[in-house]
């Protein structure tokens, strides 16, 4: 099976590339082979290496720089994933795209389910709703996983910073009244493995829209504790952590107060489930040894 990854250092990306070998041949293909931006070179891409899966783990992320360039943004994160959704179904196969809890405005009491009605607040949740719609309105065979505060041992995200920062400080000062489940990057790709050694064996559930995150919920101010615990149970320093509102630390682009989704759908319909965020950070903090 030849597998396509799009994006190629991306934190999902690398646990992909880790993991999914065993299970075919991978194409992974970075911005220098691939600009998201640009639709024809997107087909041509797809039609040259004529794959019997496309991942798609490439993204505008940066969620503040989307305000200021809504046009990049909506390249990226909604008009090629449905130029990719075209091209699988002109090879019938299926697709593999990951979305965000940022689809949601966060102000449902509970976890969002798949059902709930979308409301993102910025750029980058309205991109990456867009996207959502473009492979929806396609009709092929899909898999949207929404997910949410994503990290791992690389790139730019909320472990590596606070690493750096606990041990840097003495005092830090972090956002407490925001909610959602920290989803390691090693959890997303391990539940992508088991999704498509499901489909192989046909095994497979329903095509659609499902929510991938790890288990259990916290506080950003909670995720960094945890941090900062195991920096401790390291000898390593570590500075004092404490909360504050999200009005005491403000960001161009608005986050959702809620970000925690219901993942059942995916273990009634594909049996696949995801460890406890705690459980998960330890798996990814031993790799780091």
């Amino acid at each position: 099976m030849r597998i396509l990854i799009n994006g190629q250092h991306g934190q999902v990306s690398r646990e992909l590339q880790h993991r999914l070998g065993a299970v075919g041949e991978l194409i992974v293909l970075g911005r220098d082979q691939l600009d998201l931006t640009q639709p024809e070179q997107i087909r041509r891409q797809v039609q040259t290496v004529r794959p019997d899966l496309i991942i798609n783990a490439a993204a505008h992320t940066a969620v503040d720089q989307a305000e200021s360039e809504p046009q990049t943004a909506f390249a990226i994160n909604a008009v090629a994933p449905g130029i990719l959704a075209e091209e699988a179904l002109a090879l019938d196969i299926p697709l593999i795209h990951y979305s965000t809890d940022y689809v949601f405005d966060g102000t449902k009491v509970g976890a969002y389910n798949e059902d709930d009605a979308p409301n993102p607040l910025g750029v980058y949740g309205r991109s990456k709703l867009a996207g959502e719609q473009a492979i929806r309105d396609v009709q092929g065979k899909y898999l949207i996983l929404r997910t949410s505060w994503v990290y791992s041992n690389h790139g730019r995200n909320f472990l590596l910073t606070m690493q750096r920062l606990l041990q840097e400080k003495t005092e830090l000062r972090v956002v407490a009244d925001q909610i959602g489940a920290p989803t390691w990057a090693g959890t997303i790709a391990d539940s992508t493995l088991a999704l498509i050694e499901r489909w192989q064996a046909g095994m497979a559930g329903s095509w659609g829209t499902f929510h991938l995150t790890a288990q259990g919920q916290t506080s950003w101010f909670g995720f960094a504790q945890a941090i900062g615990e195991a920096l401790q149970q390291q000898g390593k320093p570590c500075a004092s952590v404490l909360p504050i509102p999200t009005s005491d630390y403000p960001t161009p682009a608005t986050r959702p107060l809620n970000s925690r989704l219901d993942c059942s759908r995916l273990q009634r319909e594909w049996g696949v489930s995801q460890p406890d965020w705690q459980t998960a950070l330890c798996a990814c903090l031993r790799q780091q040894t």
